[in-house]
């Protein structure tokens, strides 16, 4: 017996293109940051993230519990939504890969000031404070490297419903 997909079962085919997904990156600066514990709960937090070559990058103080639980196992994802961005509502965008952490200078030399000005003036009225607010001694950065990533366009979804071309329900 064959079954044939109807309505919006499959919702893979309303993916969102490269060039969207750039734009989505380019505007949105929060992300929902998640790991599992050590009793195999799925965890997340909401945080401001950076994207650079490939790969998204957070911070945290290594004394956090989602540090110590990446340190023990470096799988995590990253899920992105264009909700409050000119882009509208519907967008998303997962990266599930491996973390890296970053406590080299290196890599907080590029880092801090790409974060400030992100959440500048939130927490910190200006760049250079926030860059003070981030540099801490505990502090890690946090690098997802992508190994799968699922995009999903709403805007694509709903056309096919207003064009009439909903898979199985074609006028």
């Amino acid at each position: 017996m064959t079954t044939e997909t109807q309505g919006y079962e499959d919702v893979t085919v309303y993916g969102l293109s490269e060039e969207r997904e750039k734009e989505l990156l380019s505007k949105q600066i929060e992300c929902n940051f998640i790991w599992t514990n050590k009793d195999g709960h799925g965890l997340g937090v909401i945080m401001n993230f950076v994207a650079r070559n490939g790969s998204l990058w957070v911070t945290a103080t290594s004394q956090r519990p989602r540090v110590k639980a990446l340190r023990r196992d470096p799988r995590a994802s990253i899920v992105i939504s264009s909700m409050g961005t000119d882009m509208g509502p519907g967008k998303t965008i997962t990266y599930k890969g491996r973390v890296k952490i970053h406590d080299d200078q290196a890599t907080k030399d590029w880092f801090y000031p790409e974060m400030a000005k992100i959440i500048s003036p939130y927490p910190a009225p200006t760049v250079e404070a926030a860059i003070a607010h981030l540099d801490t001694p505990l502090r890690v950065i946090i690098e997802l490297i992508p190994e799968k990533t699922i995009r999903f366009d709403g805007d694509s979804l709903s056309k096919t419903s207003y064009d009439g071309k909903v898979p199985g329900h074609e006028k």
